[in-house]
């Protein structure tokens, strides 16, 4: 555009100026685009700051009416709260800021109320696309590396972790669930534990709690539906009291539903089998015999994972007639038990076993199978529901994998929501409403 009557200079600053204005309507359009705004909202303005690295981004909004949050009544406009910032993903390597002043509709209802705003979540500094990109990193990587990467603090990505959950289990569906895992996870030396309760179906953790006490299970039944108490099916569990009174309390038909977990039963077992060779090793090595030495994890390991090596190594000592190979032998026929198809042999293979371990004269290997005697009708439920805590464990495998990676937790509510993150099955990006 040419002004001609006006003197060369001031044409200069007038056409100087029309650059501007022009570059600045450019800048608007295209970071309107950017950020997904939309009417009523518009940029006003974008102000680049290059000695601290930053855009602003100011939104304004057109005069309409606003529906309310709650119950989304179209309203009048009552007020603006203060301007309020949020911080989006880094333009051109600029940390990017938008500033806009909250409107509040005037319902005749519910009265003020901040208007619900389509770039962000209430209660978040962050716009919900930036917290969709953390949520994707995190799921790979450790809360301080994520931190780092996005140029935030450890308490900015831990809040966008914990809206994230507070989110999944707010949208989480009272849904079916037929075989459940209960379980329990250590959080540091000293005995300390979480009660995790899985979806054996869907490989997912539903619930966590602190300790493993009656309550700690208790509270998890608070979170179902009539009809998903009714849904359940079986649940794979330890032999533990405290967990088998809350299941007996609040599942419906529950000891027909209980399954006590082969693998925590092959752990009874390799424990007292491990008791039997420490005693026998010890008398041994009065006598300068030194045959047990170093074979603690021979005795402990599964047979299916040797190696042709390892089976060789380990033939002479499982055929020997020391103490410790009768005990092995005597787990190893206890876990046959889990081969059976039908109730009516299986039970007859436990009776069998059961004589043969009480007359061995091996003390813990009596007192396992006094145990299991007690408990076989939770034992021999395995042949209806087929199910056991394995899908359990690879959940576990995850959550020491999360716990690695965060070189500990500050405390064990953190290591709760990391958990329910990780392991959840949650929905957990933000999504405009």
């Amino acid at each position: 555009m040419a002004f001609p009557h006006f003197p060369q200079c001031r044409r200069r600053e007038l056409e100087a100026e029309l650059v501007r204005e022009s570059r600045a309507m450019q800048d608007r359009e295209l970071y309107r685009q950017i950020l997904g705004i939309e009417s009523p909202w518009d940029v006003q303005r974008v102000e680049l700051k290059l000695e601290a690295g930053q855009i602003h981004v100011y939104l304004e909004h057109d005069n309409v009416e606003w529906p309310c949050p709650e119950c989304g009544t179209q309203c009048g406009l009552y007020d603006h709260q203060p301007e309020r910032q949020w911080r989006h993903l880094d333009t051109c390597q600029y940390r990017t800021i938008l500033h806009a002043e909250p409107p509040r509709s005037n319902c005749s209802e519910h009265g003020p109320r901040q208007v619900k705003l389509p770039w962000a979540e209430p209660g978040s500094r962050f716009t919900m696309l930036m917290e969709a990109v953390a949520i994707e990193w995190l799921k790979h990587a450790s809360q301080k590396a994520v931190a780092k990467q996005l140029g935030l603090s450890w308490e900015e990505i831990h809040g966008i972790m914990d809206r994230a959950v507070s989110r999944g289990l707010k949208r989480r569906r009272a849904e079916p669930v037929a075989r459940l895992g209960i379980d329990e996870k250590s959080t540091r030396r000293g005995q300390r534990y979480l009660t995790l309760v899985n979806d054996l179906d869907q490989g997912r953790v539903l619930y966590v709690a602190e300790d493993r006490e009656q309550k700690s299970l208790d509270g998890f039944w608070t979170t179902l539906t009539i009809d998903q108490r009714n849904s359940i099916q079986a649940v794979a569990v330890d032999m533990w009291d405290a967990y088998l009174n809350s299941l007996r309390t609040h599942l419906p038909d529950a000891d027909s539903k209980i399954v006590f977990d082969k693998f925590h039963i092959a752990q009874h077992l390799g424990e007292a089998v491990d008791e039997v060779r420490r005693k026998e090793n010890k008398n041994l090595y009065r006598t300068g015999n030194k045959q047990l030495k170093g074979t603690r994890f021979k005795w402990l390991k599964n047979p299916n994972n040797m190696t042709t090596d390892e089976k060789r190594a380990f033939a002479p000592l499982r055929r020997s007639a020391l103490k410790t190979a009768r005990a092995w032998a005597l787990k190893q026929m206890a876990m046959k038990f889990f081969d059976y198809s039908y109730e009516q042999p299986a039970r007859k293979h436990f009776r069998w076993w059961h004589a043969w371990a009480v007359r061995s004269r091996l003390r813990p290997m009596i007192k396992v199978a006094g145990m299991l005697k007690r408990r076989f009708e939770n034992i021999v439920t395995y042949l209806r529901h087929r199910i056991t805590n394995a899908a359990s464990e690879s959940i576990n495998a995850k959550i020491q994998w999360v716990k690695y990676t965060a070189r500990g937790f500050r405390n064990r509510q953190n290591f709760i929501r990391a958990i329910y993150f990780h392991a959840g099955g949650l929905d957990l990006a933000p999504r405009p409403t």
